[in-house]
């Protein structure tokens, strides 16, 4: 198993005072599980290890008297490699939470394995609907954003513009499939159509056989129902096929600052896309970002200040029970609200999804943009209520009727 060096960020022991006895293990140690080597890397990676840091510093970097930790480890990717870590963490290496979980098959088979041990899992970086679905879990979160979100950001921004026939190139694995159905969903329900689809692996290359296929169908829009590199090698390809030149529009369902920024404005100029936190909106927002930016050289995407908002929200309920007790901490993140420089006014679901608003973007062209990073434009907010399902609708058995 290739595991990273499990780097561990041991806030200063020095000096504390007396640790709480209602603190197991004396102390808080919170792991940050996703791909830091791969397809995902700059989309959550070792910047998101960063947030964590950045959240636990901030909060004073002990809670109720105890030490915070956070470590962090390389899943590659691969569900078994996600578990074995997930395993290793929680039975050897006394691991309280893990959190971030890029990859949808990695993050059901990690919540999996937390409510079999029953431990706190707060998802930013995956987004299958599944995690507050069917597969919910009493210690599940699902923090930042998901596939229906995005369905509704993107796809009913489209079609609202006349993008009423859809074609799809899709990443083969559970990510890739709900994206594309929650977007086919939403595109018949507005009048459209869909003309087909073509699943590719994950880390693909060459995206030619499968562009060709989509230019061929005549649909209006192509549906990249990827991420990361996947998202971005696409419309590389797709611009030097000439697809969006002879008519046809590219929809990056789930890509962001991170990936525009490896992009270029040049390329990525005019897309659409949502995502839930934008560095540039607010005061509180800008304030964040520029902390981030000085410790990484980069602005945060959705997912750093997802991962920052939801360590920091664990930590908050922990200090609020008084323990970490994963009942009682997991009661107290379902009930306290959300207030931070990631969302306003939001509330966790009885099925453990964080319901926030979400914003429409869409990229700049380069002649607009005024400064590094300035990329987007915000087109529309989405109300979290208009964004995510019903806790009432969602499959999830553990939702409030």
């Amino acid at each position: 198993m290739k595991l990273l060096a499990i780097a561990t960020a041991a806030l200063s022991a020095a000096a504390l005072p007396a640790v709480a006895a209602e603190i197991s293990d004396g102390k808080v140690k919170i792991g940050i599980l996703n791909d830091q080597s791969g397809v995902y890397a700059d989309f959550g990676g070792k910047w998101s290890y960063e947030a964590a840091k950045m959240a636990a510093e901030d909060f004073g970097g002990t809670v109720q008297g105890a030490p915070i930790e956070i470590v962090t480890a390389d899943h590659q990717n691969k569900p078994d490699i996600a578990s074995n870590i997930a395993r290793q963490w929680y039975d050897r290496e006394e691991v309280d939470s893990i959190m971030e979980l890029t990859t949808s098959s990695v993050a059901l088979a990690v919540q999996g394995i937390s409510k079999d041990k029953k431990k706190i899992d707060l998802v930013t970086g995956a987004a299958t609907t599944e995690l507050t679905g069917k597969q919910c879990s009493p210690y599940g979160f699902h923090w930042a954003y998901d596939t229906h979100a995005l369905a509704v950001g993107t796809g009913g921004a489209l079609v609202s513009q006349g993008g009423d026939s859809w074609y799809f190139l899709t990443a083969d694995y559970a990510f890739g499939y709900s994206l594309e159905e929650q977007t086919s969903e939403f595109v018949k329900n507005k009048g459209g159509e869909i003309k087909g689809s073509v699943r590719h692996p994950l880390a693909t290359n060459d995206y030619s056989s499968f562009l060709l296929q989509a230019q061929a169908s005549g649909a209006e829009v192509i549906g990249l129902a990827n991420a990361g590199l996947d998202t971005a090698n696409a419309i590389k390809q797709a611009a030097e096929f000439g697809i969006v030149a002879s008519g046809q529009r590219l929809a990056a369902l789930l890509f962001t600052l991170s990936e525009v920024h490896g992009l270029g404005l040049k390329a990525a100029q005019g897309l659409t896309l949502t995502e839930s936190y934008y560095w540039d909106r607010d005061d509180q927002s800008r304030e964040f970002a520029q902390r981030f930016f000085k410790r990484t050289g980069r602005m945060p995407n959705m997912v750093h200040a997802g991962t920052y908002s939801g360590v920091m929200q664990y930590l908050k309920a922990i200090d609020k029970v008084g323990t970490d007790e994963t009942e009682a901490v997991a009661k107290a993140m379902h009930e306290m609200p959300v207030n931070d420089m990631f969302a306003r006014n939001a509330k966790v679901g009885s099925n453990g999804r964080l319901i926030s608003d979400v914003y429409l973007m869409e990229v700049k062209k380069p002649e607009e943009s005024k400064q590094p990073w300035d990329y987007y434009k915000v087109l529309a907010t989405v109300p979290g209520e208009e964004a995510y399902i019903d806790p009432a609708e969602s499959g999830c058995d553990l939702a409030k009727q």
